[in-house]
């Protein structure tokens, strides 16, 4: 299929799965056109366009022109120069490889990681939290975000892929959407009882499976075993790491435990403070499994080569 199309099935797929609910990304859509119509002329030729149609800043076709055909592609968790490099000798040793995919963002898609941040508090009000507190509180969080990112040297993935001419895509929220709402919804129907009984459940799964034997597997940060696992809330969509105060938040709203890829250590303390239990089910492992469930949708009545590379490994559950 052509790239554009590939991209297309991908952001749509992302909202299918997104944790808010189409109505809430339709809406959120709707106020971008709004908000762009408001804007005086000098400041439009600024607006980012595509994100009328994709709510996703940090997925974007990084170069290429929409028109390449795609067959092969050389996927990865992160793709900066190295991996570029790694595209551009494979393809001079006779491997066909049409398009490098990313999970993490690079180029303008990384530099604008924070917007999509807003989408936290739309989902903590989905689990109780009321939605002027979260918002509140992701506000000043998704701006620490936002200065951190702004001396990146963002762009020399990107460049690199442009000199070599290959085509370079990165999909990084719809696939964080495709793990959080697989396993949401895998939690809500086993109804583990201890928190061991969330740690039998990740292990079952083989991206997970596979980390724990390379010595990344899901482990228990906060909590025990015997602890009851109780309401369940899976973090592991919306850009990065929210704000740290929304564990009181969550407590008061009844969560008692939370499967996360990863937790900072000022987000453990706080997590730790307001008697949580936490289950990390591991970063890469989650984004392995993101992206699988993503590729198995997107190769639905197509025929892709995947090439594995940057720490992804291809798990298919289309067989």
């Amino acid at each position: 299929m052509k790239l554009i199309e590939l991209y297309k099935r991908a952001i749509s797929i992302g909202i299918d799965n997104d944790p808010r609910g189409k109505e809430a990304v339709s809406k959120e859509l709707e106020y971008r056109e709004k908000d762009f119509d408001t804007l005086k002329q000098d400041e439009k030729e600024f607006f980012d366009q595509e994100s009328k149609q994709n709510p996703y800043s940090d997925s974007r076709v990084l170069n290429g022109t929409g028109e390449e055909d795609i067959r092969s592609i050389l996927v990865g968790i992160d793709i900066e120069v190295g991996e570029v490099l790694l595209c551009d000798s494979l393809r001079s040793k006779g491997r066909v490889v049409d398009l490098l995919l990313s999970h993490h963002p690079e180029g303008r898609a990384y530099a604008n990681l924070y917007s999509v941040m807003q989408m936290q508090s739309d989902i903590l009000h989905r689990f109780g939290v009321p939605i002027n507190i979260a918002e509140d509180l992701m506000e000043g969080r998704i701006k620490e975000v936002e200065r951190k990112l702004m001396p990146v040297n963002h762009t020399r993935a990107v460049d690199a892929a442009r000199l070599l001419g290959i085509a370079f895509m990165c999909l990084h929220t719809p696939a964080d959407n495709m793990v959080a709402t697989y396993l949401q919804r895998l939690f809500d129907e086993k109804k583990p009882y201890k928190v061991s009984d969330v740690l039998d459940i990740l292990r079952g799964i083989p991206e997970y499976r596979e980390a724990g034997y390379n010595g990344a597997g899901p482990k228990i940060l906060i909590g025990s075993k015997s602890r009851r696992a109780g309401k369940i809330f899976v973090d592991m969509t919306g850009g990065t790491e929210g704000a740290k105060e929304i564990f009181e938040s969550l407590t008061s709203s009844g969560i008692n435990t939370i499967v996360a890829m990863h937790l900072s250590e000022d987000h453990r303390k706080e997590a730790e403070k307001n008697h949580l239990n936490v289950v990390i089910a591991g970063h890469i492992s989650s984004d392995n499994l993101g992206l699988n469930l993503l590729l198995d949708e997107l190769s639905r009545g197509t025929s892709l080569e995947i090439l594995e590379c940057s720490g992804f490994r291809r798990i298919s559950r289309l067989n």
